[in-house]
This record gives C-alpha cells, sequence and structure tokens, in this order.
C-alpha cells in the first residue's frame, strides 16, 4: 500500500499492517496512530525475516528466535511471529526433530551424533530422544555402512567420527573379523 503524508508519496507499506494500524484513505494521522503503525511494521517486519529463514531451511523454535534476536528483531514482535508461524504449522519443533534426526541418520551418523547435533540446534531433549527412538536402530544403520565400507580400519573410525555406540561398533567389528 502507498501511503502519502500531507500529498507527498511518503512510503510503501505492507497492508496487513496498514491495515491493523487502522490507516484509511483521508484519515488524519496522530502520534497514536503513527505508535500503532510503527508497532505493527516491527510484527511485519519480524514475520518476513522468520518466514525468509524458514524458507532456507527448517528451524526449531529456540534456534529461530535466536537468529530473529541476531537481526534485532524486537522481543515483542519476535514472539508474535514465531507464535503466527507455531499456529500456521510453519513451524514445528516435534516434526522438525523427525525430520533432522531421519536426515542425519541417512548421512551415516550415529545415535549419540544425532543427539548431539539435535541438543546444538536447541531441540527439547525430550523431543530428541523421541526422533532418536523412531529411527531405524543404530546397530543395522552401522551393519549398512560395514557393507559400503569394506576396509575394517576405515569402517571402525567412520563409525566412531560419526558418533555410534562403541558397543554398536564392537558389534559390528566382530562380524568383519569373520
Amino acid at each position: 500500500m502507498l501511503v502519502e503524508l500531507d500529498g507527498v508519496l511518503w512510503r510503501k507499506l505492507p497492508l496487513l499492517a496498514a491495515a491493523r494500524a487502522g490507516l484509511s484513505v483521508g484519515k488524519r494521522l496522530e502520534r497514536e496512530d503513527l505508535r500503532l503503525l510503527r508497532r505493527e511494521l516491527r510484527r511485519a517486519e519480524a514475520l518476513t525475516k522468520a518466514t525468509r529463514m524458514l524458507a532456507r531451511r527448517p528451524l526449531p523454535r529456540a534456534l529461530l528466535e535466536d537468529r530473529l534476536e541476531q537481526k534485532g528483531v524486537a522481543p515483542a514482535a519476535l514472539g508474535e511471529a514465531v507464535e503466527a508461524l507455531e499456529r500456521a504449522q510453519y513451524l514445528n519443533d516435534h516434526s522438525y526433530a523427525l525430520g533432522r534426526a531421519e536426515g542425519l541418520a541417512e548421512r551415516g551418523y550415529g545415535d549419540s551424533a544425532v543427539r548431539y547435533i539435535l541438543e546444538q540446534e536447541r531441540v527439547a531433549s525430550e523431543l530428541a530422544e523421541e526422533a532418536i527412538t523412531s529411527l531405524e536402530p543404530e546397530l543395522e544403520r552401522a551393519r549398512a555402512i560395514a557393507q559400503a565400507i569394506p576396509d575394517r580400519k576405515k569402517l571402525l573410525g567412520r563409525l566412531v567420527r560419526r558418533g555410534f555406540d562403541p558397543d554398536v561398533i564392537e558389534q559390528v567389528a566382530e562380524a568383519s573379523e569373520i
């Protein structure tokens, strides 16, 4: 929406922010109207920044909040944007944790590494545990990697680096000795 001030083009505003601020043709803007407009512009800006971040890749709530805070988004606008995205199901920590864990497991990571990465991404520990328990058993994933890497030394190094449980590594090592 294009807004004129004293007959001169002032600026372009998001339609939703203008509507929520109660702007209308011919309305004289008082100080309180401008405060409300500024608040609505902050909300619109926060929502725009958040949706752009989520368009690049999914994020858990806490990580999105951190990134918005780093971008200088006001706390009230940040909270409202995050809540709106959760209501619209664009932001869902449960789905994020399940999808991220599955993706990491497919890339050859063990449960410890998946847990660590989810923890670093500020996913709640109970969601991280639920996501890990939903994965194919760690031993099966390690066996699949063992089939792809015939060299025992390389295989064991890979399993250690990728966060597999020592008992799982031992079982795979015993099987590869045969």
